[in-house]
């Protein structure tokens, strides 16, 4: 049996802590609120983010992160991208040296880094010690137990195997990957596409136009993979065209439901307002877009998805300006 440290106790966070307790490792969850940390000790269910599903015996919950990390063989990554750095920063120090996941999908506005060269450049970890997962993982379908598969990507293909076998659950199926670089863009862009997706369907849009951006999502996605070298087989598998259908096809997927509502006339002021839920894509898509630009890559749904969140347009207007591109073959 191994233990495990959570860093993270939002919905993924939760529902990943869910699937290594089935595995059978004991399960820390470092989390920032106390509340939070006494309802998941005591009444086993994470009200705020999973209410309805009874967590495991072995989770349990702290608010100290030396505490979490005691005795650990892994440290699970389950915080907002855009505050992965300064919450690293902050427990650096306690840090052991075992291998460091990120769950987190998103490209750091600034420096244009993945998580994994955030994580890298905060603690000095090799990239023997750093892994992704990624893959189509709903998370209260995962809390639920219901079967799903995913990518466990680190470039020591030994250290991703170990993973692989340490999150194997009844209802849970990892397989293993060297591709960091692709498994982190695919589901870095994948809930830009879903923001586009869910804006044409709070317009009212049926599936032909939906499955459209769905597949010109994943050709900007392999673009730009492509153009940094990585493996473009990995944007045809779970970390890639798995992540991208259920993010843009499922209400349970934030981003998707991000885009509806600003496709149904909401400001991203209210929708913020209206959620403790963070939808990864409307805080990366300027980091994605600006990281396709360094790249000379044509990204024209980061781009529309850019200028709606940013207010500079409407999301019928961006619908337009997808029709009027000029035309030309379908793998240009």
């Amino acid at each position: 049996m191994s233990k495990v440290a959570v860093f993270g106790s939002g919905s993924w966070g939760t529902a990943f802590s869910v699937v290594l307790a089935d595995a059978g490792n004991d399960v820390s969850m470092w989390a920032r609120r106390a509340e939070v940390v006494d309802n998941i000790n005591t009444r086993h269910e994470n009200t705020d983010y999973l209410p309805g599903i009874e967590l495991p015996h072995a989770i349990r919950a702290t608010t100290d992160p030396a505490e979490a990390v005691d005795g650990v063989d892994a440290i699970i990554l389950a915080v907002p991208s855009q505050t992965l750095r300064e919450n690293l920063t902050a427990w650096a120090p306690v840090l052991p040296e075992v291998p460091l996941v990120s769950l987190m999908k998103g490209v750091e506005l600034g420096t244009l880094k993945r998580m994994s060269e955030v994580v890298a450049e905060v603690t000095g970890a090799g990239p023997e010690r750093i892994a992704v997962i990624s893959g189509p993982n709903l998370a209260m379908e995962i809390a639920r137990r219901e079967p799903a598969a995913s990518v466990v990507a680190c470039e020591d293909e030994a250290v991703a195997q170990r993973l692989q076998q340490m999150i194997h659950s009844p209802a849970f199926r990892p397989y293993t990957s060297v591709d960091v670089l692709g498994c982190e863009l695919g589901g870095a862009y994948k809930n830009v596409v879903a923001l586009c997706v869910g804006m044409a369907v709070g317009l009212g849009f049926g599936d032909n136009t939906t499955a459209s951006l769905i597949t010109r999502g994943l050709a900007e996605t392999a673009r730009l993979a492509m153009a940094q070298d990585a493996n473009p087989l990995t944007l045809m598998g779970l970390a890639g065209l798995g992540d991208l259908v259920a993010t843009c096809s499922s209400p349970l997927s934030r981003n998707r439901t991000f885009g509806e509502k600003l496709g149904q006339g909401m400001t991203v002021e209210e929708i913020y307002a209206s959620t403790r839920q963070v939808a990864e894509g409307a805080k990366s898509c300027k980091s994605i877009l600006a990281l396709a630009r360094a790249n000379d890559v044509d990204a024209p749904i980061a781009e529309a998805v850019d200028a709606v969140v940013d207010g500079r347009m409407t999301a019928l207007e961006m619908m337009d300006v997808f029709i009027a591109r000029e035309t030309k073959a379908e793998t240009d």
